[in-house]
């Protein structure tokens, strides 16, 4: 997937949906907006809430995905984080040959 791809596919997987031109998400029961989609891909403060969206399981599973690609998953990059977040959740998508 290309960073645009997956910066598209971590906002739907967050919930984020596009009205009158704004990006919209529901957070606490309030509806925030962003003019433009968040980068996953680089941004490891943007991964860090994904994370936490992330139930008991799916933590397990997103761990396993990590450690698949990355020796030391402390130090995994954003856009590894967001790999792995996207394969938990059966969102990722192999490039097409």
């Amino acid at each position: 997937m290309s960073d645009d791809e997956i910066n598209a596919a971590m906002a739907d997987a967050m919930g984020w949906r596009k009205e009158d031109g704004v990006y919209v998400w529901t957070a606490n029961g309030i509806d925030c907006t962003c003019d433009e989609l968040w980068d996953w891909v680089n941004d490891l403060n943007a991964m860090h809430l994904a994370e936490k969206s992330l139930n008991m399981q799916q933590w397990r599973i997103y761990l396993m995905h990590l450690a698949t690609f990355m020796q030391d998953i402390c130090h995994a990059t954003a856009k590894e984080k967001a790999k792995a977040y996207l394969k938990t959740l059966g969102k990722w998508k192999e490039a097409q040959p």
